[in-house]
Order: structure tokens, then sequence, then C-alpha cells
């Protein structure tokens, strides 16, 4: 009698990012044997120089404008003077030892990634990786790429990110002509920074700045900001922009930024002109696919450089799949981690979900935070679902007026007829952890009913959707009759 034993499936990482630790851990966890190659760092752009640091900073802005208001909740800070008497203090910020603790944090996460996936037996190797055909990576580990080192797999994932997008007319210089990965070199917070580009990046780095007390300029190409985004939150937005001090300059297009002594000129497109001491350019992303073998093992690409990828991640070469950035789904964190699980269930033969943009969940970090999920009310408006909506403020919950919240909604969307909850919008403080019920809720497909009968904290925030769902229970019985 003879035993037979299936080989060990191996497969190789390209990118040690958000896609490639996780699907790093899950192949391990599925008993192959597994290498990432990584040449920053493992956790990638995401952790070392974007969302970790990025979000670390507004965390910092968040707590300044917690102190600013905590007055009106009845709460005075007071030093004394040399007599005695109460002296109110101003609120200076230290950007030089907030900048050193987020890098910290950056770098600290992703040494606890790195440990994870050393435990769980993950090969590591420090370089730049490049495909060679279907069956290799080529690995340059030393300077000037003068060593190299083969690694055969079954599977491969290339999880490579992307990089801030510079333009010819406003070429980053590092010091004041700055992209989001070189803010963190600032010692002091800039007199007057002008963010070109009002897309998510834009609008979080503008609102982060305003709140740590920084004259901000928001140069926007669109009608608002934000664009593509749902239009009641980014009106609510642009309300506390301006507000706070913000001059949001709309359908205004950023023609050139020249460095100008110690300060930026920024020229429009009409002719006028904006002056400040630095530039932020938020103008977009690319992939980082170029010269790592893309092309030459057949795979498809898109004019602007992305990985073609299905809904499990798979190219258009069988054994090689992609995640994250550098790929044509949906550029979020999450969903990089999410492609590089699913990649490699695919490949090993697990059970598999194919990935679905319509139950995505993303978030804006902006203060107030915007976070979405599923269809949007525009669909609804162009006519690709038939559906409805409830919206409402988020000051008339109980909570809010506690917490002195006077921005934000909760927005609740339901398919007509059956009342299945297909999407929704939360504009407010922590919307991000908001939003996970109603996710599950479209994830699950419950209805408006199934929501408002679980029961929500009183008082919470969370019982805005509890609300919303249950001023929506007539939708279950709407268009009945056809």
């Amino acid at each position: 009698m003879s035993l037979s034993f299936e080989r060990t499936q191996s497969v190789a990482i390209i990118g040690g990012g958000p896609g490639g630790y996780d699907a790093a851990l899950a192949a391990a966890q599925l008993g192959a044997e597994v290498t990432v190659v990584e040449r920053a760092g493992i956790g990638g752009s995401a952790v070392i120089t974007d969302v970790v640091p990025s979000k670390t900073l507004i965390a910092t802005a968040d707590a300044a404008v917690a102190i600013r208001g905590a007055g009106e909740l009845g709460v005075q800070l007071f030093a004394k003077g040399a007599e005695g008497k109460p002296l109110k203090p101003e609120i200076a910020i230290n950007l030089s030892a907030v900048n050193k603790r987020l890098l910290s944090l950056a770098r600290q996460q992703s040494d606890d990634m790195r440990a994870s996936l050393v435990e769980a037996g993950v090969r590591i190797i420090s370089g730049h990786g490049r495909l060679e055909g279907d069956d290799a990576v080529i690995v340059s580990t030393g300077p000037g790429g003068t060593d190299f080192d083969r690694i055969e797999a079954d599977t491969f994932v290339v999880s490579t990110g992307s990089s801030p997008r510079e333009l010819a007319s406003a070429k980053p210089d590092g010091e004041r002509i700055l992209t989001w990965t070189q803010l963190y070199e600032m010692a002091a917070l800039p007199p007057h920074l002008i963010v070109v580009g009002s897309g998510v990046t834009g609008a979080e780095f503008a609102s982060a700045y305003m709140n740590l007390g920084a004259k901000v300029t928001l140069v926007s190409s669109r009608d608002q900001v934000l664009p593509g985004e749902d239009t009641d939150a980014a009106v609510v937005l642009e309300r506390v922009f301006k507000r706070g001090g913000m001059t949001v300059l709309s359908k205004s297009r950023a023609e050139k930024v020249e460095r100008v002594g110690d300060g930026v000129l920024v020229t429009l497109a009409d002719g006028r002109t904006v002056e400040g001491s630095h530039c932020l350019m938020a103008v977009g992303s690319i992939p980082n696919t170029a010269g790592i073998g893309l092309e030459e093992a057949g795979i498809q690409m898109t004019d602007s450089g992305h990985i073609q990828v299905n809904r499990v991640a798979r190219t258009s070469v069988p054994n090689i799949y992609a995640a994250g950035d550098c790929t044509t789904f949906v550029p979020l964190a999450s969903v990089a981690s999410m492609q590089g699980r699913t990649a490699v269930f695919h490949a090993l033969g697990d059970v598999v979900i194919p990935l679905e943009r319509r139950r995505i969940t993303s978030n804006i970090f902006t203060a107030p935070e915007i976070a979405t999920v599923g269809w949007q009310e525009k669909d609804i408006t162009d006519g690709l679902i038939n559906g409805v909506v409830h919206k409402l403020p988020l000051a008339a919950n109980p909570r809010a007026k506690m917490m002195g919240i006077k921005d934000g909604f909760v927005k609740l969307i339901a398919r007509q007829g059956s009342g299945t909850v297909i999407g929704g919008v939360i504009v407010g403080p922590r919307a991000s952890e908001l939003i996970y019920p109603i996710a599950i809720a479209v994830e699950r497909r419950l209805t408006v009913d199934q929501v408002s009968r679980v029961f929500a904290v009183y008082p919470s925030l969370s019982g805005s959707i509890t609300d919303a769902a249950r001023a929506m229970h007539i939708v279950d019985r709407a268009n009945e009759d056809g």
C-alpha cells in the first residue's frame, strides 16, 4: 500500500503592502511556501508614507479641534499669570514632534507586520522584484541592482501599489512644492498651504492642516470638493471648510506651480495667481507597474499602466494575480487586503467569494468624516436602480447634541418595494466606525425592517441608523401594486 501526497504549493509575492501582506498570511495559513519581495518595508507606502502617517496627522488635528471646541461644553482652560490672574492659553502645534511621532508609528506598524509574516513562516526578501515570464521572479538585492536572486513559484501575486502623480508644470522639490509623501519633512506649520486637487487626498490634508491652525487655500477644478462623492456630503464639508477659514477656489484649474524665494506661486488657467508658503500637489497617483516584466509575461494592462484583473484578482495570465492600487479595481487599502486574500484562496482552491464593487465600504478622513457603502442617491437619480432615500441630520440625535456635533447626517438607501438596504452615507465624527452596520446590512441583504429591529444603545450616534430604518418602514410595502 502506497501513500501519495500533494506537492506543497509555492507563492511568490511582489510588494509587501496591504495586498501582498494579506496574500502572504492567507497563503501561509493554507500551507503554501511563501516568499514576499519588498523594497521599502512591509506595509508598503500605505503604512510607511501614506495611510498610517496621514491618518495619524488627522488624529492630531482632531485633538486640536476638540480642545478648541471644549469651551462650548463648559470646559475652560486657563493658566495663571505673574499676578495670579487667569490667562487663556493658545493652542500651539509642534509639527516637528507630530511628524516624528507619526513616522515612528508608521515604522512600528511596519515592524509589527513583518513580525507577523516571520511568525507565519513567510520568507521575506528586501529588493526590487521583476517577473520572469510566468514561472519566476528575479530580485535585485544588491546596491545598484548588482546582486540577483531567482525565485520560482506556482502562483504569483503582484501588489506594487502606486506613487503620487507629478506634473511637469509643478515639479515637486521636497521643500516648498510637495507630494503627500514629502509633507512630513516640514519642521513647522506652513503659514499658508495651497492644496491643488480637491479629491480625497487633497480634501483630507486641507482639512487636517486647517484644523492644525494653518491658513489653507484649496484649488479645485470642479464645481464642488470631492467630485464623484455624495453631493449632500460634499456640501456639508465645503460649508465646514469655509466656516473654518479655508479659501475654496472652485472651477479653478492650476496651470503651473513655481518656487518663488521662500514661497510658491500658483498660476490658474484663467490667469489668476495665488501666493503661499507651500503647495501640496494632490493630483492623483500612477501605478508602480513599469519595468517589472508585466508586459513581457503577457499580462493585459490599461493605457494608464494599471493591471487588468477580474473579480478574483486574476490577471490575463492564469497563475498570476494582482492586488491593490496597481490594478483596475478600487484603490483602497482595505480592498487591496481583500484582493490579496481572494487571489490566494482562488489559486490554492479554497472557497472564494468574488469581489463586488457595490459592497465596498470607503471613508474620507476629513473633519467631519464621510463614509459610504453600496448604491448611492445619484444612482437612483440617474435611473440605474429603483430605490428610495431617507436622510436624518445628525444634529437631531441626542448623543450628538451632548457632544456638541452640529454638522453631518445619516442617509439610508433602500430598494423600492422590498425595502432591502442597498447603500448608505454617514457624515460625522467617526463615520468610519458608524458605517459598519450599514455595510453588514448591504452585504447580508437585510431590509430596513430587519435593521430597525436591532437594538441601538440610547443615547448613541448609531441610534440615527435605527431611526432612519424605522422611518423607512413603509418601503417594504411601496409599489406593491406594480
